[in-house]
C-alpha cells in the first residue's frame, strides 16, 4: 500500500513505495496547472535528493506542466551511507516507478537520475515504459580510469536522451563522450565538476549554472511531452 502524507493542492506530498530491496520514497511537486507530463528523477550512490541540480528541477519544472517524483532510493530510506550494487538499485527503481505510473493518468514521463541515478535511468528506461531519459553528471567512468567506459548503458537507453554534463566532471567530461546516436543529446555545462558546482572565480555564478540546467531540461521536456 502506498501511503501518503502533507496533502495538499499545490504542495509537495510524500510517498512510501514498496520495493524488493525495501521501500523508496518519493517527493511528489505537483505541476501547476494543465498538466504535460512526469518528471521521476533518481539520486547518486553518494548523496540524496537534496542534490542542487535535483532541487532546482523541482522548484523550477511545475510552471511548465511538469509533475516532478524525486525518489529516494531504499538505502537511503533506512539510514545507509553506501550504495549497493547496480542490481539492486535497479530492483529499487523500478517497482517505485511502476507505483507512480498509476497516478500519471496515462500521460508520459521522463526518467532521470544524477551520477549513479542516471545509470539506473539509463539502464531500466524500457522496462519502466519511460519516454525519454534526462542524465545529469552521467558517470561516464570511474576518475582517472577513462578505458572502463560506461557508454554503452548510456547509449543503450533505447529512447530520446538529454546528458547534462560539467566541463571539470572527474567521470568524464563532455569532450570525452563517444560519437552519440541522433536521439541523444549532450550539454556541456561550462566550469562545473560532477555536483556541477562552479568555483568563485569562474566566469558564470552557480545560479547561472543552475538556470542552464533546469532551463535546457525545461525545454528538452516540453519538447518530448509536445
Amino acid at each position: 500500500m502506498t501511503t501518503l502524507s502533507a496533502e495538499a493542492s499545490g504542495t509537495p506530498t510524500t510517498r512510501l513505495l514498496p520495493t524488493p530491496a525495501g521501500d523508496a520514497r518519493a517527493f511528489i511537486h505537483p505541476a501547476v496547472g494543465e498538466v504535460r507530463g512526469w518528471y521521476l528523477a533518481g539520486h547518486g550512490a553518494g548523496g540524496g535528493i537534496e542534490a542542487r541540480d535535483l532541487v532546482a528541477l523541482a522548484a523550477a519544472l511545475p510552471a511548465l506542466g511538469i509533475t516532478v517524483a524525486l525518489i529516494e532510493q531504499p538505502w537511503r530510506v533506512v539510514g545507509k551511507k553506501l550504495a549497493p550494487a547496480p542490481k539492486k538499485l535497479d530492483e529499487g527503481w523500478v517497482p517505485a516507478v511502476e507505483g507512480l505510473v498509476g497516478e500519471m493518468d496515462g500521460l508520459p514521463f521522463a526518467a532521470s537520475g544524477r551520477s549513479a541515478g542516471a545509470r539506473v535511468a539509463c539502464r531500466t528506461a524500457s522496462a519502466t515504459g519511460a519516454a525519454g531519459v534526462v542524465a545529469l553528471a552521467f558517470p561516464l567512468h570511474p576518475p582517472g580510469k577513462p578505458k572502463a567506459s560506461r557508454a554503452a548503458e548510456l547509449l543503450g537507453a533505447g529512447v530520446p536522451t538529454l546528458v547534462l554534463q560539467g566541463e571539470r566532471d572527474p567521470f568524464g567530461g563532455p569532450a570525452e563522450f563517444p560519437e552519440l546516436d541522433e536521439r541523444t543529446q549532450l550539454t556541456p555545462v561550462p566550469y562545473a565538476d560532477h555536483g556541477f558546482s562552479v568555483g568563485k572565480k569562474a566566469p558564470v555564478t552557480q545560479e547561472e549554472t543552475l538556470a542552464l540546467i533546469t532551463g535546457t531540461t525545461g525545454t528538452w521536456l516540453t519538447s518530448l511531452f509536445a
